[in-house]
């Protein structure tokens, strides 16, 4: 089946109506208060150690496809990590408060287990930020290990690499995203694939995943009238690939879902009503101390609210 294709929304030109990215979005069906907290109020939020590591290892792997293919090697890779976290402490010199800070307000055995993983906290006090930088590197080369064992760089020419891709819905919805990498066929069959490196369990995240994934399917479609013959998901830290084909006719349920979800944040918005959903997912998040569900208070409702950017960097969805 043919999409009607729509140009892709050029970077630099200004929409003012609605706007979704495949992490907000994701907020919003998880729990609506989640979304209020990052994209209304925009409260800081430190990364954890887990997601820093998942944008490091995404950088790395960014970079790798810069060399010449027969260059793409395990040690090439490994070489790769310093000089990638010095650039990201560049661009985000905050990162490394993740080294001298106590341990982030997780309540999730996993989560706290994807911490200590990711940057010894269990094992190194907290005041030896030099050890604990050491332990985070080493385990994002041990994420890199993932990565080899299941596909060879010097075979891959992908055709597009953290790209923005992005279109209207109905003329009256932007949405957007970052595609970590885009393969395509010599038939022109699209591959897209989407790194997974935190120590998040998959029952939990997969389906945001997914959610992820056919976000992008749909605007490729739409773009480029052609249905991704795959949706790959590659999680480093099992070593392990999930592969998804999607239809056209589930693309367009999906582009309906996405339209009625814009519509509930709107609704969301003139009502100032976001409420909280529990869920596992609560000991993931970083906000606690201001849900009501943990006996906290949100702090007032913007006056007036302001307009809502979409979040198009998704570091926040390297976490499963």
């Amino acid at each position: 089946m043919t999409a009607p294709t729509v140009p892709p929304q050029p970077a630099n030109e200004a929409f003012t109506g609605p706007s979704l990215s495949p992490s907000r979005a994701a907020d919003f069906k998880t729990c609506p208060l989640l979304f209020r907290f990052r994209t209304i109020d925009k409260l800081p939020e430190l990364p954890s150690a887990d997601q820093a590591r998942g944008t490091l290892v995404h950088a790395v792997l960014e970079s790798l496809f810069d060399l010449p293919a027969a260059e793409r090697t395990p040690e090439a890779a490994a070489a790769l990590v310093a000089p990638s976290w010095a650039r990201l402490l560049e661009q985000e010199p905050a990162l490394a408060d993740i080294f001298t800070a106590a341990a982030p307000p997780l309540t999730d055995p996993a989560a706290l287990a994807a911490e200590a993983d990711a940057t010894g906290l269990l094992d190194i006090p907290v005041p030896d930020a030099p050890a604990r930088l050491a332990a985070f590197l080493e385990s994002a080369g041990n994420l890199l290990d993932g990565y080899f064992a299941l596909e060879d760089p010097r075979r891959l020419e992908p055709a597009e690499r953290e790209t923005l891709v992005s279109t209207l819905v109905d003329d009256e919805l932007l949405i957007r995203g970052y595609v970590d990498r885009l393969d395509i066929s010599p038939a022109g069959d699209l591959r897209v694939v989407d790194y997974k490196t935190g120590g998040a369990p998959r029952e939990a995240f997969e389906g945001r995943a997914l959610f992820q994934l056919k976000f992008y399917a749909l605007v490729l479609w739409r773009t480029r009238g052609v249905v991704p013959r795959v949706l790959r998901l590659v999680y480093l830290r099992d070593a392990e690939i999930l592969d998804y084909s999607p239809e056209a006719e589930e693309l367009e349920r999906f582009e309906r879902t996405l339209v009625a979800l814009s519509q509930a944040i709107e609704r969301a918005k003139q009502d100032k009503d976001f409420r909280p959903k529990p869920s596992r997912l609560c000991g993931w998040c970083s906000h606690q101390a201001v849900c009501p569900e943990f006996g906290g208070t949100p702090p007032p409702f913007p006056e007036p609210a302001p307009p809502a950017t979409p979040d198009t960097d998704g570091s926040d969805d390297r976490l499963g």
